[in-house]
């Protein structure tokens, strides 16, 4: 199985994740725009679907929670609305300078700490987090394996992670989305930002992405108990819970 994202094909570890880096840097100014076009504006149905998944972490006031790979911060906002007012601020990650400028514009307001960081080395004391999630950036880390068990040291016993990804579905329904994100998606993504190399990366890494029953076994490996998928929309797209064990 392929150890984690390489954009073009690079032999280590660290130019994969510069290239990535690169690629985000590049396509932030168009970044909210294409998301919603190209998931029709199913983005935000999902994001709001996966944080109520965790309303009862949420609910606590005491609760520390963070989202890495953040980009412009829509996941960490929508976790947020699940918090109760008062309650200690949610922590948005990312390495992308460019991104994260522009979650702090959207929302200035919002009760959350912007933070630039590597997900794959997380500036936190280990049993730091009692809710760590990702939204559809965790693909991109430039290894699955170890991305899964640095989100395991950060969490707390019984804490909690929710990683919502990209799937290729199967069947004909997997057809039709095949031919969308294989070769219209990289057409319409690259006319709209001005990058289409960009855009042809984002097939590719879905492509690489380990399909629910790989990923749940990664997580078993990783420590999580208590591991499920749940399949959005024709299981195109899906979110992954799980649990760190009770000590």
């Amino acid at each position: 199985m392929n150890p984690g994202a390489r954009p073009a094909g690079e032999a280590t570890e660290a130019a994969a994740a510069e290239h990535v880096r690169e690629i985000f840097d590049s396509i932030a100014p168009k970044y909210d725009l294409l998301n919603h076009l190209l998931s029709m504006g199913l983005d935000r149905r999902w994001w709001g679907r996966a944080a109520r998944s965790f309303r009862e972490v949420l609910a606590r006031p005491d609760a520390r929670v963070l989202d890495i790979c953040c980009g412009t911060g829509d996941m960490t906002s929508a976790l947020l609305k699940e918090r109760p007012a008062g309650g200690a601020a949610v922590t948005g990650l990312d390495f992308s300078a460019e991104m994260l400028d522009r979650a702090r514009v959207k929302y200035e307001s919002a009760n959350a700490v912007w933070v630039k960081g590597d997900a794959m080395h997380l500036p936190y004391a280990d049993g730091s987090f009692d809710l760590v999630t990702s939204a559809f950036g965790f693909r991109n880390l430039t290894n699955y394996a170890e991305g899964l068990a640095e989100i395991y040291r950060v969490l707390a016993p019984g804490g909690r992670i929710g990683i919502l990804e990209c799937n290729q579905p199967e069947g004909l329904s997997g057809f039709g989305y095949g031919i969308y994100f294989q070769r219209v998606l990289p057409v319409l993504g690259g006319l709209i930002s001005g990058d289409r190399a960009a855009y042809g990366y984002l097939p590719e890494s879905v492509a690489r992405f380990p399909r629910p029953k790989q990923m749940l076994k990664m997580m078993a490996e990783a420590g999580f108990v208590e591991s499920a998928w749940d399949g959005y929309l024709l299981r195109a797209a899906g979110l992954y819970r799980g649990m760190k064990a009770l000590g």
